[in-house]
C-alpha cells in the first residue's frame, strides 16, 4: 500500500467468516480479510491501491482521506 494514503481502516473479527475483516469506510466496498490481524491489514493495503487505480481508470472521484471518523 502506498504510504501516501491516510484512510481510516476498521478491523474486526468475523465469526461468520472466521477471519479478520478490514474495511475502509471512505472507499465504498473497499474491504479485505485475513487469517490474522496483520494479514488483513496487508490485504486491505493492496485493495486500497486497486480501488484507487480502478476509480482513476473509470474517471471517478477519489475521496480525500479524512482520518478518524467520529461515528465509528
Amino acid at each position: 500500500m502506498s504510504e501516501n494514503y491516510k484512510y481510516e481502516i476498521i478491523i474486526y473479527w468475523s465469526d461468520e467468516d472466521q477471519a479478520f475483516i478490514a474495511e475502509v469506510p471512505e472507499l465504498p466496498g473497499c474491504m479485505a480479510d485475513g487469517a490474522t490481524y496483520s494479514e488483513a491489514v496487508a490485504h486491505v493495503g493492496v485493495i486500497i491501491d486497486e480501488w484507487i487505480e480502478t476509480a482513476n481508470e473509470l474517471g471517478r472521484e477519489i475521496p480525500e482521506p479524512k482520518g478518524r471518523l467520529m461515528f465509528a
